[in-house]
């Protein structure tokens, strides 16, 4: 019999959490699906569960001083309402891509990290925003990169006895804007072919001051474009999307799976991206099939 814990305090869920191997239930709108899919494959297995959604200081959105704290209890429906600066924007177009409204009222943000799958559509607007997760345990606090915490395929660095209890995002420089895109076999409700996300900063002139751009369900993990990013410093917004070549792409290590080959994933991330800096230009976007 599987025993459910559901503490009233974050030092309760510590201890529980340091105590046994538990699973972390949030939304807990992946974490049934996950078992069904390994039940059918014969594993019956199913660890007890830490339902952390009482905790309500892991709730909402907040403004810091250096930081917003998207709490672990955030759901996508906070983010989609949320007054954030347009550095976010991207953030908040996946939001509003993932799943139905059921999912975006219950599914949370650092739920989709946590489950660390490659087409998560979260954690490639999470890298562009140079974000940082936090995580606890009764030993402390650390604050890790986003890029290290998502270690691989489907598995991050979280300890088996610590909590993550929020995400953190730098405040971004004024006048950085977001944008998001990806391509699935239907608009809605459905796991990303390739998606890329991207945070851009421009002068007084128009030319790329700073960028960072991600690409996720490319790889076992999403990847930023160093090789690109370096390339469009300097270039004028309005012909960036010109510059964008193959050899760009050279960090990525698609699969061929039953939604795309890996020869179709790496281009459609070039397209994407290409519509995602056009876009960004105030270009009509072009269309990726």
């Amino acid at each position: 019999m599987v025993v459910l814990y559901r503490p009233d305090t974050l030092a309760e869920a510590l201890a529980l959490r340091a105590s046994r191997d538990l699973v972390v239930l949030s939304g807990g709108t992946d974490v049934y699906p996950a078992r069904a899919a390994r039940a059918g494959w014969g594993d019956m297995e199913h660890k007890d569960v830490l339902d952390i959604s009482a905790l309500k200081d892991l709730k909402g959105i907040v403004e810091e001083e250096a930081y917003w704290r998207f709490g672990a209890l955030a759901t996508w429906t906070d983010l989609i309402e949320a007054d954030l600066p347009a550095a976010f924007a991207g953030y908040q177009l996946a939001a509003r891509e993932v799943g139905g409204v059921q999912i975006q009222n219950y599914g949370t943000l650092v739920g989709n990290i946590c489950t660390a799958s490659p087409a998560g559509d979260g954690a490639p607007n999470l890298l562009a925003l140079e974000a940082l997760v936090e995580l606890k345990s009764l030993g402390g606090r650390r604050r890790l990169q986003l890029a290290a915490f998502i270690d691989g395929y489907r598995h991050t660095a979280c300890r088996r006895d610590e909590i993550v209890t929020a995400i953190l995002v730098p405040k971004p420089v004024s006048g950085a804007r977001g944008h998001f895109l990806k391509l699935g076999a239907r608009k809605y409700l459905v796991i990303s072919i390739a998606m890329v996300a991207a945070v851009i900063e421009t002068d007084a002139a128009g030319h790329i001051a700073a960028c960072a751009l991600a690409v996720g369900a490319c790889s076992a993990i999403p990847q930023r474009l160093a090789a690109l990013e370096a390339a469009l410093i300097g270039v004028p917004l309005a012909v960036a999307s010109r510059r964008i070549a193959p050899e760009h792409f050279q960090a990525l290590s698609p699969i061929d799976d039953i939604r795309a080959s890996a020869a179709y994933r790496r281009a459609v991330a070039l397209a994407l991206t290409r519509d995602l800096l056009a876009g960004l230009a105030g270009a009509p976007a072009g269309r990726v099939a």
